[in-house]
């Protein structure tokens, strides 16, 4: 094979973009399923990427211009501590507005700059858990309910649940690329 024909994936998407299912009509069967294993798998697969990274390591940016691997595991952490809030909103709401958040800024912040990643792992670990119970437990019905994001617009439970799959093998794959690309 010569180099021309390697696929060398964009690096802000190592895995590709998100991309919404269309509205109304149904998910490839398995699809939500394979959704939650990612999210249950993640807190392992998250531990295994990291494993006997230094903090120098984890002071390297994923890509030119990204966070570094310390800022990006705390950015999961948080991401996905404002997602589990949301389908709770969702659940329990009238089609709630959520509020956002500026991913940036938060990353910035002393606890994500400086902070352990395993304290975002610990955390991780038990949000994943709790969060999986909860979507193992929803009705047909449940999986509709939406909450209503200000730049987006209504966002269902199914959505979120795809989305934050996506985002986990997202970012998953930008430690493991790094890893890679410097063989650590």
């Amino acid at each position: 094979m010569t180099d021309a024909a390697i696929s060398i994936p964009d690096p802000r998407f190592p895995v590709g973009k998100f991309h919404r299912p269309k509205s109304g009509q149904p998910l490839p069967e398995g699809e939500l399923a394979l959704a939650i294993v990612t999210l249950a798998e993640l807190p392992n697969e998250l531990r295994n990427a990291l494993h006997g990274l230094d903090d120098k390591q984890l002071a390297t940016p994923y890509r030119d211009g990204g966070w570094t691997v310390r800022q990006l595991v705390h950015h999961i952490a948080d991401s996905h501590m404002n997602a589990y809030i949301r389908v709770r909103l969702a659940l329990t709401e009238d089609a709630p507005t959520i509020t956002v958040y500026d991913q940036d800024a938060w990353a910035e912040l002393h606890d994500s700059t400086a902070a352990p990643v395993e304290w975002s792992l610990e955390l991780i670990e038990s949000l994943h858990a709790r969060w999986v119970m909860l979507l193992q437990s929803l009705t047909p019905a449940q999986w509709s309910r939406t909450y209503v994001h200000p730049a987006m617009g209504p966002q269902s439970v199914e959505f979120a649940t795809l989305m934050y799959a996506w985002h986990s093998r997202h970012h998953l794959a930008h430690i493991t690329h790094l890893r890679a690309a410097k063989d650590w």
